[in-house]
């Protein structure tokens, strides 16, 4: 038996495998069932400030709409509170307390406060460590790159002074220079990136000629951006880095461990496959293992990142891209 185990956040895991975060959480059933099947931990699914602010203007508006019906009465409702997260909260609490695998909160917030208010209420559930997931939908031509950085820079900043446990941070590809803005989010002490998040992107059907929504399953090679960064990224930051978007099979796997993840998180390949593929993926990275006559996970892990490389490589560099043009002919051959 190999020796799967591997360190995320300072927390040890039994194997480089990490359920990400989805709706599949929203049942305990299913989750007892992941950690039967083999999966290391649980990114329990988001909390969201705008779902939570969605529904408080709901109630606000459901509560209010009969009052002054009649000119005796301002309300025919009694004062009610609204529950606000409290529901998620119990419910990321009742999975730690059911399941013996660690448990991650997963964070999307908005404003300075709730960033903070939030990340405080999870860390009173009992959870192991909270991903924070960083996004910035460009709506301000006049904000520049770097005044959008150093807002959310502060703020994890603030989070990681306000609570105990080990914080992580799940970034989009999409800031002007990724690799300086990790470093930047390194020096506050985050420990682990998870490389990179996949966002729903808007779809228009041009029958009716109006926006649809869609679920946008990552496809295969997805992970090939994420392995790119981490590669550059190994043995030159402090925190760990756990790839994600598109790791579907056991060869995906063990390529990131490869370029340096210290592990990775599935979701798109459990929708297709199912929960078995868990086990499918660990069994793939054990028999790997075998063949390669590697022990352990930190035998080979970072073996090629651009640091344990030959200084003359190319991987990691523009020249790589020049040569695949320049020699396009003999990678497709006759089909030219």
């Amino acid at each position: 038996m190999k020796n799967l185990k591997t360190k995320y956040m300072g927390i040890e895991l039994d194997n480089p495998i990490i359920l990400g975060a989805c709706n599949m959480a929203k049942h305990l059933d299913v989750l007892k069932k992941a950690e039967e099947h083999g999966v290391a931990a649980i990114v329990y699914r988001s909390l969201f400030e705008e779902q939570i602010q969605l529904e408080r203007l709901q109630m606000d508006e459901e509560l209010t709409e009969f009052n002054d019906i009649y000119a005796e009465m301002l309300t025919i409702h009694p004062n009610i509170k609204f529950a606000g997260c409290e529901e998620h909260l119990l419910n990321i609490r009742k999975a730690k307390e059911s399941l013996s695998i660690p448990i991650i909160a997963s964070l999307n917030a908005i404003n300075e406060d709730t960033w903070i208010e939030y990340a405080k209420l999870l860390c009173e559930t009992g959870v192991d460590g909270i991903e924070l997931n960083l996004y910035q939908s460009p709506s301000d031509f006049n904000k520049e790159a770097k005044d959008i950085e150093e807002e959310q820079i502060n703020i994890v900043n603030k989070i990681k002074q306000n609570i105990s446990i080990p914080v992580s941070v799940k970034l989009s590809p999409d800031y002007t220079n990724i690799l300086n803005y990790i470093k930047k989010l390194d020096g506050v002490g985050v420990d682990a990136f998870v490389l990179f998040n996949s966002f729903f992107q808007p779809n228009i059907d041009i029958m009716k000629e109006k926006h649809v929504k869609s679920i946008n399953y990552s496809k295969e090679g997805d992970f090939k951006q994420s392995l790119k960064y981490t590669g550059l990224l190994f043995d030159n930051i402090h925190a760990d880095i756990c790839s994600s978007h598109g790791v579907s099979t056991g060869e995906d796997v063990i390529k990131l461990i490869l370029s340096g993840s210290s592990c990775v998180q599935v979701v798109s390949t459990v929708y297709k496959h199912g929960l078995t593929q868990i086990g499918t993926i660990k069994k793939e990275l054990e028999d790997w293992m075998d063949r390669k006559n590697y022990s352990s996970i930190e035998e080979f892990r970072g073996k090629l990142s651009k640091n344990k490389l030959d200084s003359n490589s190319f991987v990691y560099r523009r020249a790589q891209y020049v040569d695949l043009l320049m020699n396009s002919e003999n990678i497709f051959g006759d089909s030219l």
